[in-house]
């Protein structure tokens, strides 16, 4: 059986008796982890103008655009949210398919929650289960022991298209055949490069969000009647050979599907900063935890770690200085030397003014880059430090598994510190009242009628 076939039967006959526990509980730590970021990417560059696209263009009053308090139509709303929720790089992920996951499927499934009036907490947790694993394992499935990345690709924006469209064919009540057709059209509509990073523009922000919406289009266009490509995944013009060169593992792609959800190896993010930085973040905060350092006596620090590690690092000039937000995002040393000299990385630490920061420079310029091949993973890899000071001492630490990563996750509780650190830095920031409130709805999302209280409550 072709896996589109496997997969549009998944999609629209699962139920959430059907999802295990472990699943379930990792979805709803995945909707609150991703509300977090929304609050605290509401107020970054590229959301408020597109706000200001989706009131001048108007249009029905469907879905509600977090922290915002309007309402505009589905697409619109899922592309403003996916946006916001990416906005920090705060936002959750697979740690290795390398795909973020919930700035795509909490946004489309909200959007389209509300576009159709009512929707339980158990479909709820169901849609976004579905999608998040679909999307896992077409990054998984990828180029195996590489990843879409090597191919000049944002995976997360590539398989959002897919993720997006399944998950509103799934809420909308599509019928196999529509299903296949919403994903043709949302594979139409696939792009999604990995350029922007390089250049530290918005364009990286903007992806999930571009993919919610075209999900959603292509779902309310297959309603209709409209058709798309038959096999959009395996297809001779299908993804795996447009944008693969047919260099991906089919068995990795449906290997125990329905029954295995890779939902429950998706990974928080404990640093609002890009995730294959994390390991040498951690490193750096141990050294200064169980150390006396005087940071005035560093001599030099050298950072350690794969070809991310390494990659993160380069140019020097400019990941030491970076011109940009999304330059201090994607900085090993921008981000390490934060950490040594405030002993925490925050929200704070990436903004217009944080960059000017005088004594985080001045740590930068004393950090180089070593590359160890042996330390390359398929995913988020391990990272070291080494600080060598003035009288020749020196303090070594590394670390191979990251806070947030499968092996070492991140709690319900720690993701709900994270929510109401973050709800304070939103554009509207929330009431404690409603912070609360949301928090205790997250912890019972499978009992509620209608989970569309919650994004009302965001609003």
């Amino acid at each position: 059986m072709a896996a589109i076939t496997e997969f549009t039967k998944s999609f629209t006959t699962t139920c959430f008796e059907d999802i295990p526990a472990p699943a379930v509980e990792a979805v709803k730590k995945e909707v609150l982890d991703s509300l977090a970021a929304a609050l605290g990417g509401s107020s970054k560059a590229g959301v408020g103008e597109l706000v200001d696209m989706m009131k001048e263009w108007g249009g029905s009053r469907q879905s509600t655009v977090i922290a915002y308090g309007f309402k505009c139509p589905a697409p619109n709303a899922a592309q403003v949210n996916g946006t916001m929720i990416h906005a920090l790089d705060y936002d959750d992920g697979h740690q290795t398919a390398l795909v973020h996951i919930g700035c795509v499927t909490v946004s489309t499934a909200l959007a389209m929650a509300e576009r159709m009036g009512k929707l339980s907490g158990r479909e709820l947790i169901t849609a976004i289960a579905l999608g998040g694993d679909f999307m896992s394992r077409l990054g998984l499935a990828s180029k195996p022991g590489s990843s879409a990345l090597a191919s000049g690709w944002h995976p997360t924006t590539l398989f959002g298209f897919l993720g997006s469209a399944a998950i509103a064919g799934r809420i909308m009540g599509l019928d196999e055949e529509k299903m296949i057709n919403a994903l043709g059209l949302a594979y139409h509509q696939c792009g999604g490069a990995g350029s922007g990073v390089g250049d530290g523009a918005l364009a990286k922000r903007m992806g999930p969000g571009l993919a919610a919406k075209a999900g959603i289009t292509a779902a309310f266009m297959a309603e209709r009647g409209i058709t798309g490509e038959r096999d959009p995944l395996e297809g001779r013009t299908g993804l795996f050979k447009t944008y693969m060169g047919g260099d991906y593992d089919p068995g990795i792609l449906t290997a125990d599907l329905g029954r295995r959800f890779e939902v429950i190896n998706i990974g928080d993010k404990p640093y609002p900063c890009c995730g294959l930085t994390h390991a040498c973040i951690d490193a750096a905060l141990a050294l200064v935890t169980r150390n006396e350092i005087a940071l005035d006596e560093i001599k030099n620090i050298t950072v350690y770690g794969g070809d991310t590690v390494y990659g993160l690092s380069q140019p020097p000039e400019i990941k030491k200085a970076p011109r940009t937000i999304i330059d201090a995002q994607f900085s090993v040393p921008w981000v390490v030397a934060t950490a040594l000299v405030k002993g925490k990385v925050t929200v704070d630490d990436f903004t217009d003014e944080a960059l000017k920061r005088t004594e985080i420079l001045k740590m930068a310029q004393k950090i180089n880059t070593r590359l160890e091949k042996k330390m390359n993973r398929h995913g988020v890899g391990p990272g070291g430090v080494t600080i060598t000071m003035r009288d020749g001492k020196e303090y070594t630490e590394e670390v191979e598994n990251c806070l947030g990563s499968v092996e070492r996750p991140m709690t319900l509780e720690d993701v709900t510190k994270k929510f109401r650190e973050c709800a304070p830095c939103s554009i509207k920031p929330l009431s404690k009242d409603k912070v609360e409130k949301v928090i205790d709805m997250m912890g019972r999302l499978e009992k509620l009628d209608d989970a569309t209280e919650i994004i009302r409550l965001l609003g």
